[in-house]
């Protein structure tokens, strides 16, 4: 049931998150004072996400620079708010003081952001994330001891630094989900460092906060992906699938209404203006408990509590019940003799309203799966509105949609499968090799976190009686992170069209792809086939990262090869590894047998 809520969470909107940190005033108070408020008291952490998000290179140290220099000018403009420069977006000042930084624009290459307007900039600083980390240090990790000591001693720089590095290996997520998570990095310090257990406690405590922090990150980059790739009305349609699904009994004209809130706040929480992401979630959550008794019966004791808990109440409530008066279907989208007239007279308010209506009596179907749908509906009318007998034409409608549904369930039935018919190792080292052969351009961490992800889909899903919906979500997470969020991020020209062509149908655009012949493998092999004694010291999570890197990086070295030799050459390395660590001398041992290896990889 855990697992099953929390896949519901991820796939309800994060827009609904609010950090645990907010005061706790009740829900009936100013919320736009409160949130100021919250600003104000939060000016630290808030420059923090919003410097290590957008320079990921930068410094602690020069991140604290920042953080006195905002601080003061949040001081100055609390104390005069007639001053000229509080007028201000506090996005434009954070990033002027970024730029007046000594040194800083040239140390990192972002001089040219710097010289753009207002508008030019924010996006270039934006483009100047880095969605692969590679080229940041791993994180640093304490002994449980020495955390709960460095907590002690100084818990103001312990926080920040945690947000810091958190932040720049996260530069796409939402300020409102970091903050929560710092917020319960800490509770879970508290609470751990009182423990004689502690590095038990922490490892067990960690994982709801890990998972919680991925499952954001998956969703919001989508998202952003989505607005930035295929512009705000597909943005529009995502929303109002999965509004209407977790409020079958919004009425039409109320949805719109929220779906302004809603979407007015995206250019800000996208392009990581941080203030403006918190002012606009605030506001959303506030617009949803004024009107609770028209949206949903089963958010009333969420509204009743006080801001802090009533984002995440919210997120966790079950799906409204559907209304008893709703049909199955809604006659006037297929039966209806004027439907062509009413799509013309505003096409965009037609669709909006059909999806609604579909998606508020199909609970049981995905969100890619509505809006594939929607698409089909839309083609449909192109075609049967320029016949003589539209009427006739687009009462063929529902065999389309279900044949469409069709599609979508033989591609989940059969990585369910997989999932079946493989071990966990078996079925990620399926999606490695897979996906490697698909973008070998992508770096070897991006892979292995993407075959990472794929499994947990699987596992997280297919034994749940929610099969289609939730494989087909989680799913198009996973291709969402492959896709990434710039528009300009290209990977080869078949990767490029199925991520930037249609948004709907992209999982069906994968499915047909074959490995990238575009590609041009490396000339050397050395490095991959050079062992040494350390493979012995890794543990077993770190030993299976390291298998996994070999493999992908010999599917990039011999992209040719098929899957059957490729798992054979993945034993072979494991043999190895076991051979030469029981041996008296395993670094001679690695010595003798690479070689052996990299010869038996060339003539495969």
């Amino acid at each position: 049931m855990k697992q099953l809520k929390l896949t519901g969470f991820v796939i309800f909107f994060f827009f609904l998150t609010e950090s645990l940190t907010l005061p706790t005033q009740p829900q009936d108070v100013d919320d736009v004072r409160i949130t100021q408020k919250f600003i104000e008291d939060n000016i630290g952490y808030i420059t923090i996400i919003a410097f290590a998000q957008y320079i990921q290179e930068a410094s602690f140290e020069e991140v604290e620079m920042l953080v006195k220099a905002m601080t003061g000018y949040r001081d100055k403009c609390v104390a005069d708010r007639t001053l000229p420069e509080c007028s201000k977006l506090a996005n434009e000042v954070l990033l002027e003081n970024i730029c007046a930084m000594e040194g800083l624009p040239q140390k990192y290459n972002f001089s040219h952001c710097c010289r753009k307007g207002d508008f030019e900039r924010r996006l270039c600083f934006f483009h100047n994330k880095k969605a692969d980390i590679g080229f940041l240090p791993p994180l640093p990790t304490l002994d449980p001891e020495e955390k709960c000591q460095t907590y002690k001693n100084n818990r103001e720089s312990f926080l920040n630094n945690y947000v810091y590095e958190v932040s720049r290996r996260n530069p796409f997520v939402f300020a409102p989900t970091l903050l929560t998570v710092a917020a319960r990095f800490e509770e879970m310090t508290k609470t751990c460092c009182e423990e004689q257990e502690k590095a038990n406690c922490f490892r067990t405590k960690a994982e709801p906060f890990v998972y919680y922090l991925k499952a954001l990150s998956s969703y919001q980059k989508n998202a952003c992906g989505a607005l930035m790739k295929f512009g705000p009305q597909i943005l529009q349609f995502i929303n109002i699938a999965v509004l209407s699904q977790k409020f079958p009994k919004i009425e039409f004209k109320q949805l719109t209404s929220l779906l302004e809130d809603v979407s007015s706040k995206y250019d800000g929480c996208c392009e990581g203006d941080v203030v403006q992401c918190i002012r606009g979630r605030s506001k959303v959550m506030s617009h949803i408990c004024s009107k609770q008794d028209s949206i949903s019966s089963k958010i009333k004791d969420c509204c009743e509590k006080k801001i802090p808990e009533r984002g995440e109440c919210i997120i966790y409530s079950n799906k409204d019940d559907r209304p008893n008066d709703l049909s199955l279907r809604e006659a006037k989208f297929i039966e209806s003799d004027n439907v062509c007239e009413k799509r013309d007279a505003d096409q965009a308010n037609f669709m909006a309203e059909f999806l609604y209506e579909y998606s508020r009596r199909h609970p049981e179907l995905s969100t890619p799966e509505l809006l594939r749908i929607a698409k089909v509906y839309e083609d449909l009318l192109k075609e049967c509105c320029d016949m003589e007998n539209p009427p006739g034409c687009y009462r063929r409608a529902e065999n389309r949609f279900n044949e469409t549904t069709e599609k979508s369930l033989k591609i989940v039935q059969r990585e369910c499968e997989h999932f079946q018919n493989l071990g966990k190792d078996d079925l990620k080292y399926h999606y490695l090799i897979n996906l490697t052969k698909l973008a070998p351009q992508l770096s070897t961490e991006e892979l292995t976190f993407l075959g990472k992800e794929m499994v947990i889909a699987l596992t997280t899903c297919c034994t749940l009686s929610e099969e289609f919906a939730c494989v087909d979500n989680l799913v198009d997470l996973v291709l969402g992170e492959l896709c990434g969020i710039n528009e300009n991020r290209n990977i080869n020209p078949a990767v490029d069209h199925c991520c930037k062509t249609n948004f709907a149908f992209r999982r069906s655009c994968f499915e047909s792809l074959e490995a990238d012949k575009t590609y041009v493998p490396p000339s050397t092999s050395q490095e991959l086939f050079t062992f040494h004694a350390d493979l012995c010291q890794a543990h077993n999570e770190e030993l299976q990262r390291k298998k996994d890197r070999f493999l992908v990086n010999l599917v990039k070295l011999k992209p040719e090869l098929a899957g059957e030799k490729l798992w054979s050459l993945l034993a072979d390395f494991t043999n190895v590894v076991e051979k030469c660590c029981k041996a008296q001398e395993p670094e001679a041992c690695f010595k003798e047998e690479s070689p052996k290896l990299a010869a038996k990889s060339q003539a495969a």
